[in-house]
């Protein structure tokens, strides 16, 4: 499962970065996208775009294809 995947609410644990585009991965993990952190679905734009997810304490703004390459565990 990914974090884009997930619905407005909901929270998991994130497994990972998983992404051939290793300037992406950089960046997820420079905004602090770390194994075990806790996410959760805040919010979607229009047409679902862009996502807010809280990930810890911090309230980020993801694309849908940056949202995706973070892999997580449904809570």
């Amino acid at each position: 499962m990914t974090l884009s995947t997930l619905r407005k609410g909901q929270k998991g644990r994130v497994l990972g970065i998983a992404t051939a585009d290793q300037d992406l991965a950089t960046k997820l993990r420079e905004i602090g996208f770390s194994e075990g952190d806790e996410v959760e679905m805040i919010t979607r734009g229009p047409f679902g775009q862009p996502l807010a997810v809280r990930l810890n304490r911090t309230l980020i703004a993801l694309r849908g294809s940056e949202a995706a390459a973070v892999k997580i565990a449904h809570d």
